[in-house]
């Protein structure tokens, strides 16, 4: 059985590329944390500001998972907002460009694990 995708409020999306234009709308409003469960128990969070994206992968609630990350990356970005009001700042290293976070959430929606080429860090 393929694996579906629900928001934390209970949208669900007809699909993953509703999934992502959702995304997209809720960023655009300026929603910038969202966290999707799957039917296989799967948590994807994803937390964006202007430029870079945090996006986390949760086995289930009990795993402290994993997040993709840029190594070569230098510097830090602040401005992710989430949505208790606390305002984040990560190195960048921890952090990929929007265009890929929209590439990797597109494939872990449709494939239900991250795409090959992305680096990812276990978090502990």
């Amino acid at each position: 059985m393929a694996e579906s995708w629900i928001f934390s409020d209970g949208t669900v999306p007809a699909s993953p590329a509703a999934a992502l234009a959702m995304l997209q709308e809720r960023t655009d409003a300026g929603q910038l944390e969202t966290w999707l469960t799957s039917s296989h128990g799967h948590s994807l969070a994803i937390i964006m500001n202007a430029k870079r994206s945090m996006i986390m992968l949760l086995d289930d609630e009990d795993d402290s998972g994993e997040h993709a990350v840029t190594p070569d990356a230098a510097g830090r970005s602040n401005g992710f907002m989430l949505t208790n009001g606390q305002h984040d700042e990560y190195p960048d290293q921890d952090t990929v460009p929007l265009p890929d976070a929209l590439r990797i959430v597109d494939h872990i929606l449709t494939a239900g694990i991250p795409p090959g080429e992305t680096a990812w860090s276990a978090d502990t």
